[in-house]
């Protein structure tokens, strides 16, 4: 079956900086595109990251374009956002997910549980 597993979050002060691991397991991992999505208290969940099957490529939501950087390391099967210059309000749960065809929705996207990131101000 397939699982992700994500990693990472905690409790950092505003401006410092956290990096999310995903471990994925029971698919071939440089079929999927990856991606970052969170979920703030009472929120929808939202974009954050994408990166393609061979990390050539990437996207940003633009309220964490120059902050966040998404990479993946294939031989790993681990997908990774560094985040820096954190601020309260990227507080939130962190799911990350998998797509073969890069559209995170449907029967070929997979989802992690998530991983709390809180950042105090």
């Amino acid at each position: 079956q397939v699982q992700l597993v994500e990693s990472g979050g905690g409790l950092v002060q505003t401006g410092g900086s956290l990096r999310l691991s995903c471990a994925a397991s029971g698919l071939f991992f440089s079929s999927y595109a990856m991606g970052w999505f969170r979920q703030a208290p009472g929120s929808e969940r939202e974009f954050v990251a994408a990166i393609s099957w061979g990390g050539d490529s990437t996207n940003y939501a633009d309220f964490v374009k120059g902050r966040f950087t998404i990479s993946r390391d294939n031989a790993k099967n681990t997908v990774y956002l560094q985040m820096n210059s954190l601020k309260p309000e990227d507080t939130a749960v962190y799911y990350c997910a998998a797509d073969s065809e890069a559209r995170y929705s449907g029967p070929n996207t997979y989802w992690g549980k998530g991983t709390l990131v809180t950042v105090s101000s």
